[in-house]
């Protein structure tokens, strides 16, 4: 019983068919639903029926889901979180497009996580007999699907025990202003899966997000991601470069909303019973961008 991967964002923008051509045309995501103000995408190698949906009015992110095991985790769930402090309410079924019963919150942090275990399927674009390894016609990109995300809050400390304590993550990587007991949390990676990180938060105002991030096969595509959006005029935050933290190789960009994208490749595979690896904030610079040793001013003050 547990969460088995990040299933859905609600991201807002300030207009929809700008954002409908920079994530289809540009992330080269497959819009499969639509409803008055609200946008449904997913990524060709997905299976469920969308993992991002666009509502129309304002920026930043509305929520997220975590997609769980079944009604069983629900029930562990609604119970560490409730004993963490944090009010839970039932979801009920198509409450959200497609989606079936779930769990509603709050973090501490301000923003609002749901968890949920039936979406509806909708298949990947290869199929499942004798499947290509990719869609012989993609679009921009090509994301193949959803890799995590990281959000700002005023006390990730707080963010990383309700995450370990209520959802039996594991930190994975962190950032402290100093080693010792003077030492501040200044950012925590967290898993659950295999991955470096399903979900991160850095220190910075409460209720704010930082990006979302698609992960691609490797250096090469990151480098193709790299000439579309030099084609399309897109505004780059940082990039390419490869993270020491993660070893993940990057770029940042933005929608036209201002919304923060990345495209991620390689990284190391995360397991549960592994030491935490802890970077101090001397090198916050090596951390982030292992190749420049340099970022822009606006990687960690630009949140929507």
């Amino acid at each position: 019983m547990g969460v088995i991967r990040l299933g859905y964002v609600h991201l807002r923008v300030t207009d929809l068919e700008e954002a409908r051509r920079h994530y289809e045309d540009i992330l080269g995501l497959k819009v499969v639903h639509e409803e008055f103000g609200k946008l449904y995408l997913k990524a060709w190698d997905e299976w469920d029926h969308h993992h991002l949906v666009l509502e129309e009015g304002g920026t930043g992110l509305s929520k997220f889901g975590f997609k769980v095991t079944g009604p069983e985790s629900l029930e562990k769930f609604e119970k560490s979180i409730a004993a963490f402090g944090c009010t839970v309410n039932r979801m009920s079924k198509g409450e959200n497009y497609a989606v079936g019963e779930g769990l509603r919150t709050e973090l501490p942090s301000g923003h609002v996580m749901e968890l949920y275990y039936e979406i509806e399927y909708v298949g990947t674009e290869v199929g499942t007999l004798n499947p290509h390894p990719r869609p012989k016609e993609l679009r921009g990109i090509g994301a193949p699907a959803l890799d995590h995300m990281l959000l700002s809050a005023e006390r990730p400390d707080i963010l990383e025990r309700f995450f370990t304590e209520c959802m039996d993550f594991r930190v994975s990587e962190r950032v402290v202003s100093e080693l010792g007991e003077n030492g501040e949390l200044i950012g925590t990676w967290m898993f659950v899966t295999h991955k470096t990180h399903d979900i991160a938060f850095i220190q910075g105002k409460d209720k704010m997000f930082h990006h979302m991030g698609y992960k691609l096969m490797d250096w090469s595509a990151i480098r193709h991601a790299g000439e579309i959006l030099g084609m399309n005029d897109v505004s780059v935050g940082f990039g390419p470069d490869i993270h020491g933290l993660s070893r993940g190789q990057t770029i940042y960009f933005f929608d036209p909303a201002g919304n923060r994208n990345e495209v991620f490749a390689g990284g190391y595979e995360a397991f549960r019973d592994w030491p935490t690896i802890t970077w101090t904030a001397d090198q916050l610079l090596r951390a982030v961008g292992h190749i420049g040793r340099e970022m822009k001013e606006n990687h960690f003050t630009v949140l929507t």
